[in-house]
Order: structure tokens, then sequence, then C-alpha cells
């Protein structure tokens, strides 16, 4: 069973072992198509830039890679070797004939909610290791942070400016019907009843942006991931409507639309009918 350990190569075709047959090694596919290789050539493989300790392995096979956003517009020349065949080829010489170490290993535990007692249990019976949880905090996590933070700030700003664009928009469209308001008020239409019809029409108006703007999303979010996909070589999907966005995206679009409308509706409903008609 090959271990799914990745390491980066420099890979060329190379002649066949006359001695026997090579190991086995899966190549992701940048690095097969960089190369022009084909599944059973049979390629040199070092991890050392310059090339020297190298080994023979045929090709088994190719692998995508698993979309890393933190790699993404690096390319993936990687290969997947047997354990014994990553030790044999990374090991330096002078420790040819050591055992192997390992630093870190995964466990998975039935119950989650034992972690800290695993934890303190571990450390009680092997003095000097660490059991850190997998969700822990780490450079990867804090950067997505900060990231995430950032987006956060740039959402808020937007939304703020979007709202403020949307009241003066509004304000503009409920002047140009103070006239037709200023009728309604002199045959008898009371101003509840008139915010009543603009509350109903700026909800159908939110409701319809809201499904313009997100329609337009479903249709660009293929077209957008298979862009930079292309662009950077990778499978990581850029752009995801979930129906948590979906929610999200309806829960700020409609309340917004909704309270501009009302709000510009109801500075022109407080001045005077006869003001209204400019008689």
């Amino acid at each position: 069973m090959a271990i799914a350990a990745s390491i980066a190569v420099t890979a060329q075709r190379a002649a066949g072992d006359a001695t026997g047959v090579p190991p086995g090694v899966l190549l992701s596919r940048q690095l097969m198509e960089s190369r022009q290789l084909r599944v059973g050539d049979v390629v040199r493989l070092s991890a050392e830039p310059s090339g020297a300790r190298s080994r023979l392995f045929r090709i088994l096979g190719e692998y995508e890679p698993t979309p890393d956003p933190m790699r993404f517009a690096q390319r993936r020349l990687e290969a997947r070797l047997h354990l014994p065949d990553i030790l044999a080829l990374t090991r330096p010489p002078t420790e040819a004939n050591a055992p192997a170490t390992i630093s870190s290993i995964n466990v998975a535990l039935v119950d989650p909610s034992d972690a800290d007692s695993f934890a303190r249990d571990l450390a009680v019976r092997l003095p000097g290791t660490i059991a850190v949880p997998t969700t822990a905090p780490n450079e990867r996590t804090s950067t997505f942070a900060v990231i995430e933070r950032f987006h956060l700030a740039v959402a808020v700003v937007t939304m703020i400016g979007s709202a403020v664009f949307l009241l003066a928009l509004m304000l503009m469209l409920v002047d140009e019907r103070r006239e037709t308001v200023g009728t309604l008020r002199l045959i008898g239409f009371t101003r509840s009843r008139i915010l009543m019809q603009v509350l109903l029409e700026g909800t159908l108006i939110a409701l319809a942006g809201a499904v313009a703007g997100l329609l337009f999303a479903l249709v660009m979010q293929d077209a957008f991931n298979r862009f930079f996909q292309w662009r950077y070589d990778t499978a990581l999907i850029f752009l995801r409507i979930t129906p948590g966005v979906v929610a999200q995206s309806l829960l700020l679009a409609l309340p917004l639309g909704i309270g501009a409308s009302l709000i510009a509706s109801w500075i022109l409903l407080r001045q005077h009918p006869l003001a209204l008609t400019r008689r």
C-alpha cells in the first residue's frame, strides 16, 4: 500500500534497470505533463536539487494533488512512494544503517471529547510526548483567520457604502413621485396605507434584486472557477455558492432594501399634501 507522502522531485525519462524491475511510483498530473511522461515509463527521482543519489522508479499511475489554498500558485511537481522507498531516497548516506525515526503520529479517538484526558494520560505514560488536537491553531489556520477578518472588514465597509447609495437612490425615486403621493393624500389615502404600499413595493424590488444577484453569481460561479483553475493549474474550488451564502445574502439584501424605501417614503410623507403637489 502506497504511503501518501509527497516530496518535490526532479524527473526525467530513464532507461530500464537491467538488474530488476524498479519499484513503482505515482506522479502528480502536473509532473507528468511537464515532463511528457506516461504510465509505464521508468524515471530517475532524487530528493536533492542537484539530482545526486537518484534512483530508478517505474510510473504506475498519476494522481491529482489535494488542492491546498496555501499553495495554489505553486506547481505541484510531486511523487508518492512506498515508505521504504521514500526512506531510502531521503535518508542521508551517513544514516544508511540507522533505524527510521518518526516525529509525529495521528491518533483518531472514538470520542473526540476525550482529547484532553488522552493528552494527560499520554504525558504521564510517555514523559516528553506532547498531544495536540489537529484543530489547534497553527500557522495555516491563523493565516486564514487573518484573511477572514480582512474579508469581514471589507464586507462591512462595502455594506455601509451600499446602504448609503441605496438610500440616496430611493430618495431620488420617491421624490419623482411626490405629486402622485400628494394626490393620493388629497383624495383621502392615509399615510399608513401609502406607507404599506411602499413597503410592499420595496419588498418586491429588494427580493427581485437579491434573486437577480444570486442567479448571476450562480451562473458565473463555474466560469470563475474554470478560469482560475486553468490559470493556476489546480483543482482548487475558488468560489462556491452554498445555501448558507444564499441565506446570508437574502438576510442582508431584504432588510436594507425595505429599510431604504421606508425611510425615503417617510421623509416624503411628513410633508403637507399641498406641498407635495406644489400648490
